[in-house]
Order: structure tokens, then C-alpha cells, then sequence
């Protein structure tokens, strides 16, 4: 069995005494991921064996997988895992750090656990404990996968045990290991005009190519009160087929994307035009639209790490992560939760705080001016609002800007300053 986990995620070793979960975590996993929970015990009182210091092995193992996620690392817990409330303590970890988590179901029969555990004595594990475990475990397999593991990997007996083989891929937003150059680009909302003469100014041909091998990133919200919404996907969604551009997921597609799915959605903010736009154009059309939306990311790490793009920014303790908590800072920034008098989310400063290490580069809440604060820019420069349409290229963090042909669609509010 070919068993497929995150590069990045916590993965629970789940199985009875006896089921081989030590020796498979060596066989598989580098000593560094593997959390023990026998290990822990012999760091709190020199014997792994002393049952009486689980209480304070497993804070020990809690606090190093908590370390090991907020660094991004992947974190292997071998514990039996077989009672329901050890594995909601480690799940209830992931999400503080906004990490996937996989078991690993080692379901070997009970004659060959109780065969093992009966050879290793000096463990000091009576045969009826492992009969508990076994017991455990059969109530677990009924409703593993619904207790919120991205995936539950069951190898059913030794020789299933023995043949696995376990591969890692990498999340998808990270692309570190993708330098550029970039040209990214802030909210489009429809401005297809003013796009196409963007792109011209950095060098774009009309196939949306680029001589000197650029790519383009739409920081989303591509879509929405503009006059050419359809245009402007058009453009885009070429673009990233052929591999000449990057688009995130923004606010505005997440909402279009609700309705593309067929649901009910308020006509306000915008989408209405998009609907408009969209019902004029064939059946086919909207589905490679809806399409492209669900293969769009929330956030992409770029350049060895040292470039973090997202519609509405990123704090850096969520960066690389997948989680719901990141997906909606992705798309809506830091809100209170609130509403203003104008009917609008009352959003947070975070850029003010930000002390990261990577640059952040995003749009969502409109400026009148793109500058740097604390290594984070916003390129929303509202041209919809009859702004500007704004580029930051990257490596060279140079903006580029054209104006706004007109004022589209009038704003609730004057950009900010």
C-alpha cells in the first residue's frame, strides 16, 4: 500500500501494543519527526516503562509537536492513539497550528500483537492491556475519518505492514522553490482596459506572454463591479493555463463561486454585474469559470520563502498553513466580526504588527497609494473606484500603475490614505 502524506502534518501512528509502530516509524520516518510517547516517559524519569509518568511524558510530547508544526515541520506522534480523547489532544493541536493531520491504522491481529508483547517482557505491558487496546481500537475504525483526519490510512494485517511505502507531497501553496521573476498584480474587479494596458506597460504580449520569462500573479477578486468582468477572466484564465501566471482565490471569486455552484446568494457588493455579465455568456463558459475558482489557492510562499502572496494578506503564523482560520484571513484579512454603518466588515490593521520574515504582498482593502509597511504592501489601489490598476514586480519591488479609464462603480467610502 502506497500511503500519500503532506510534507507538512501531523500524522498519528494509530495500533495496539505489540502492532509494530516503533519499528515502522524507523522504517519510514526520520528519528527528528518521530514524537515517542515511551521516549518522553525516559526523559521525565529515566524509564520508558513507568506508566505512572504518562501524565507528564505527554506534555512533554504535546509541547514538542506544537513546536514542530509552528516551525512547519512534520510531526509523526508513535503512541498507541487508541482512545478517543488521546487523539482529540493532538487534533485539537493541529488546528491551533493549522496543520493536516493523517493516521496510520496499524490493525495487525491480535494473536501476533499479544505473541510480540509476550517477547519483550522488561516492557512490564500484561496481555489484558493489549486486549484493552484491541478493544479500542475496533470502536475507532468505525469513525476514524469523521473525527477530522484529512485521511485515515488502515493497513490491515503484518504483510499490508511490512509492504507499505510512504510518500510526501508538498502542500500546494508552497512554491518555494519557485523564484520568479513575478509581476503581481492588485485587484482587477472587472478593469479589463486597464489590465491589458498593465500588462503592456510590463511587457506583456497580447498572448500574455513574456520575452524575458516573467509571470503575472493575480492577487484575486479578478471579478465583481467592474465593466469587463468576463474580459478580464478571459485574460487570466488564459494566462494561468499556459502557464504564464499564478491567481488566488479572493473574496469576490468565493462569493461568484457560490453562485456558480447553483446557491443563493446576495446580489450586493458588486455581483450583481458579474451574474449579468456571466448569464450572457454559454453554459460552458461559467463551468470552466467555476472551475478555475476550485483550483485556486487561498496563499502562495514563493522564493525560498522570502514572498508570501494573498488576496487580503497573511499573518506569519499562518503562513504555509491549511487550516479554515488561514483560508478566511486569506480572503478577508483580520475582521472583528463586526459591521460598519456602511454595512461593511470592520477590518483590523495587521500589517501594523507584522514582524515577519517574509514579504507580504496583497490587495482587498483599497488604498490610495501602494507603500511598504513592516515588509507588507497592499496593491489594491482601487481602480474599479476610478484609482489605479498597480504592479509590484518582483524581485525588484518596483510598482508600476495606470489609471483608471473611469470610475466604474462609485465607492461607499474615499480610499484611505
Amino acid at each position: 500500500m502506497r500511503i500519500e502524506i503532506p510534507e507538512v502534518a501531523l500524522v498519528l501512528l494509530v495500533g495496539p501494543s505489540g502492532s509494530g509502530k516503533s519499528t515502522f516509524a524507523a522504517k519510514h520516518f526520520a528519528p527528528t519527526e518521530v514524537l515517542s510517547s515511551d521516549h518522553c516517559r525516559s526523559l521525565v524519569v529515566d524509564d520508558e516503562t513507568d506508566q505512572g509518568a504518562s501524565g507528564d511524558a505527554f506534555e512533554v510530547l504535546h509541547l514538542l509537536a506544537q513546536k514542530r508544526l509552528q516551525n512547519r515541520r512534520l510531526t509523526v506522534i508513535d503512541a498507541t492513539n487508541v482512545e478517543s480523547h488521546a487523539r482529540r489532544a493532538l487534533l485539537s493541536i493541529a488546528r491551533e497550528r493549522h496543520a493536516l493531520v493523517d493516521a496510520i491504522v496499524l490493525d495487525v491481529p491480535l494473536a501476533v500483537c499479544l505473541a510480540r508483547n509476550e517477547q519483550r517482557r522488561e516492557r512490564d505491558v500484561g496481555p489484558h492491556v493489549v486486549l484493552h487496546h484491541r478493544a479500542l481500537l475496533d470502536q475507532s475504525l468505525r469513525g476514524l475519518e469523521k473525527e477530522g483526519f484529512r485521511r485515515a490510512h488502515i493497513l490491515e494485517g503484518v504483510e499490508a505492514v511490512d509492504r507499505a511505502s510512504v510518500t510526501r507531497t508538498k502542500l500546494s501553496n508552497d512554491r518555494r522553490d519557485d523564484a520568479g521573476p513575478f509581476d503581481i498584480i492588485g485587484d482587477v474587479h472587472g478593469c479589463a482596459d486597464e489590465l491589458r494596458t498593465l500588462l503592456g506597460q510590463l511587457g506583456y504580449t497580447g498572448e500574455g506572454a513574456h520575452p524575458e520569462g516573467r509571470r503575472a500573479i493575480f492577487l484575486g477578486d479578478l471579478v465583481d463591479r467592474g465593466p469587463k468582468v468576463v474580459d478580464a477572466l478571459r485574460i487570466a484564465m488564459s494566462m494561468v493555463k499556459a502557464g504564464r501566471a499564478l491567481s488566488l482565490m479572493g473574496n469576490h471569486e468565493a462569493k461568484l463561486q457560490r453562485w456558480l455552484r447553483g446557491r443563493a446568494v446576495k446580489r450586493t457588493h458588486g455581483i450583481g454585474t458579474s451574474i449579468e455579465q456571466l448569464e450572457r455568456e454559454p453554459a460552458t463558459f461559467r463551468d470552466e469559470v467555476r472551475e478555475f475558482f476550485e483550483s485556486l489557492e487561498s496563499h502562495y510562499r514563493l522564493d525560498d520563502g522570502k514572498l508570501v502572496v494573498a488576496h487580503a494578506g497573511l499573518a506569519e503564523e499562518l503562513q504555509g498553513g491549511s487550516s479554515g482560520k488561514v483560508h478566511q484571513f486569506c480572503l478577508y484579512g483580520e475582521t472583528t466580526g463586526e459591521t460598519d454603518d456602511l454595512g461593511l466588515p470592520v477590518r483590523l490593521d495587521w500589517a501594523l504588527g507584522y514582524r515577519g520574515r517574509a514579504a507580504v504582498v496583497y490587495g482587498h482593502t483599497p488604498v490610495s497609494t501602494a507603500r511598504w509597511v513592516n515588509g507588507t504592501i497592499c496593491l489594491d489601489t482601487g481602480c474599479v473606484f476610478g484609482g489605479k490598476l498597480t504592479a509590484l514586480r518582483w524581485p525588484e519591488r518596483e510598482l508600476v500603475c495606470v489609471d483608471a479609464l473611469a470610475v466604474h462603480y462609485a465607492p461607499l467610502r474615499p480610499l484611505a490614505t
